[in-house]
């Protein structure tokens, strides 16, 4: 297993994923917007956000007025597809096989895309892990601790890198403060790809 670096709590395994890998998971993920158009989610306060996303599996991440929380449907009323095959085998490797993620979150980071501060707190049992994928362009990535003015530390995720947070970190603070668009060929148009797998029930 490739080494791993421990950044607040969070294991972050660098190029988890080889490059014939990569490029498996990025024709998979097309499969899965393809099926679930991306969409950019409005958040409570009223304002879009400028990540793009959209999910696979029994249930997908949404926001809008109403609140944070999880859909079984696309917002045009479409089923999520099933989870691709390719990163469920990366939580059963990293995580286990006792339980598969019920949803795995696609966000699309474009040029000058950031993702503030946050916790991953709208799921149901925070004993299972959020594991994340990073394909695509380099992101500067920063973990905190469970408060949100909690001392933080940064890591730059290159393509094929995977993070896992679990057991005290679950619910910490993290975010993208930025991408380095164009450093990876990996998406022909730039950009950077995060799959996020969870277990929502």
């Amino acid at each position: 297993m490739t080494d791993r670096i421990m950044l607040n709590g969070v294991a972050v395994y660098p190029g988890y994923i080889d490059p014939d890998g990569q490029t498996a998971l990025v024709a998979a993920t097309r499969d899965v917007v393809r099926a679930a158009p991306l969409f950019s989610p409005m958040t409570p306060y009223g304002k879009p956000m400028r990540v793009r996303m959209t999910s696979a599996g029994r249930f997908g991440w949404v926001s809008d007025r109403g609140g944070y929380r999880y859909s079984e449907t696309h917002p045009a009323g479409v089923a999520w597809p099933p989870i691709p095959d390719p990163v469920l085998s990366i939580w059963r490797d990293l995580v286990g096989q006792a339980r598969d993620p019920e949803c795995c979150l696609v966000n699309f980071y474009g040029e000058g895309v950031k993702m503030g501060l946050h916790q991953d707190r709208d799921e149901a049992d925070f004993t299972w892990p959020v594991l994340s994928v990073s394909l695509g362009d380099e992101a500067l990535f920063r973990v905190g601790g469970t408060g949100r003015k909690d001392k933080t530390a940064s890591i730059w995720l290159r393509s094929g890198d995977v993070a896992v947070m679990g057991g005290a970190a679950r619910l910490a603070y993290h975010g993208v403060d930025r991408i380095r668009f164009g450093t990876s060929t990996l998406l022909p148009q730039g950009g950077r790809i995060n799959l996020t797998l969870r277990v929502v029930t």
